[in-house]
C-alpha cells in the first residue's frame, strides 16, 4: 500500500476552509431554528426537503436533545402509531409493541433523523448558542450567536448575527429563544403574555397538547418540541417522542404555508 505522508497543516487549512465556506453561505437562510432535538431535526428536515434553505444552530457538542437517553438512560424510546412514518422515512426500526406503542432504538433515531435532515439538504452548527434575536418591524428575524465555549467560560466576546425569514425555537424545556423575546423584544401570543411554564408529566395530555401548541408565539417566531408546551403551560411527556416529531412536521409545515 503506498505511504502518503500526512501534512499537519493541510489537514487544519482543509477543516478551516470548508468550515468557513459553509458557515459564510448560511448567514442569510429562509429559516434558523435553535435546537437540534427531535423537533428542531424533523422540522429541518421537511424544510429542506421542501427547498428551503435552513440552519439548526445546537449548543451542545451533539445533537439528540433527550431523545438520547431514552428512558432513564435506557436508550429506548417509545411513539404512537400518527408518528411511526416520520422514522421509517428517516430509515428507523420500529417495534411494534401492541396497545398502539411503538419503540425504537434511541440511538439509532437520533442518528438516522441527524443524517436525514442533512440528507435533505440542512446545515447543523453544534456548539453554538443562540444568545439574543434580531427583531425589525416587531418581528422576529434572526438570531444572534456566539460559541457555546465563550458563554460558559463568561468571555466578553460579541456575537455574529443570522438573518432569516422564520425562526423556530426548539430549545426544549428551557425554551431559550422565547425567554430572549419575552424579556427583551414584548409579550408572547400566550393568553398571558408570557411564558406559562410546563405542569407535571403527563403524557395523555402533553403528547396532543405539544403538536397543538406548535404555533407562531411571536411574529416570526415558532415554537416547536417541549417548548411549546412549557411556553403554553401544559404537561411535560417523559420518553414518548412522537408528539415531538409531530410539532417539528408542523412547525415546518407552518412556515411553508407562510412562504407560499
Amino acid at each position: 500500500m503506498l505511504y502518503i505522508p500526512i501534512d499537519d497543516i493541510a489537514v487544519s487549512r482543509c477543516i478551516f476552509s470548508r468550515f468557513s465556506k459553509e458557515f459564510l453561505d448560511h448567514f442569510d437562510v429562509d429559516v434558523a431554528i435553535a435546537g437540534a432535538g427531535p423537533a428542531g431535526l424533523t422540522a429541518a428536515k421537511y424544510l429542506a426537503s421542501a427547498g428551503k434553505k435552513v440552519a439548526v444552530f445546537e449548543r451542545k457538542l451533539s445533537v439528540g436533545g433527550g431523545v438520547w437517553g431514552g428512558g432513564m438512560t435506557f436508550p429506548v424510546i417509545v411513539v404512537q402509531k400518527e408518528s411511526t412514518s416520520i422514522l421509517e422515512q428517516a430509515g428507523v426500526h420500529i417495534r411494534d409493541e401492541g396497545k398502539g406503542y411503538f419503540s425504537a432504538d434511541s440511538i439509532e433515531t437520533v442518528a438516522k433523523l441527524c443524517a436525514s435532515a442533512i440528507d435533505a439538504g440542512a446545515r447543523i452548527f453544534n456548539t453554538i448558542s443562540v444568545e439574543d434575536v434580531l427583531v425589525y418591524d416587531k418581528r422576529v428575524s434572526g438570531f444572534v450567536i456566539n460559541w457555546s465555549a465563550v458563554e460558559i467560560a463568561g468571555l466578553h466576546v460579541d456575537p455574529l448575527a443570522i438573518k432569516a425569514k422564520y425562526c423556530i425555537d426548539a430549545t426544549g424545556h428551557a425554551v431559550e429563544v422565547c425567554h430572549i423575546v419575552r424579556n427583551k423584544v414584548g409579550p408572547l401570543n400566550t393568553p398571558s403574555g408570557d411564558i406559562e411554564k410546563e405542569r407535571s408529566m403527563c403524557a395523555e395530555i402533553g403528547e396532543k397538547t405539544v403538536v397543538e401548541n406548535t404555533k407562531e408565539v411571536y411574529p416570526g417566531l415558532i415554537v416547536a418540541g417541549m417548548g411549546a408546551n412549557a411556553v403554553y403551560g401544559a404537561p411535560r411527556m417523559g420518553p414518548i417522542f412522537g408528539g415531538m416529531l409531530l410539532s417539528g412536521k408542523r412547525a415546518a409545515e407552518l412556515i411553508l404555508h407562510a412562504l407560499k
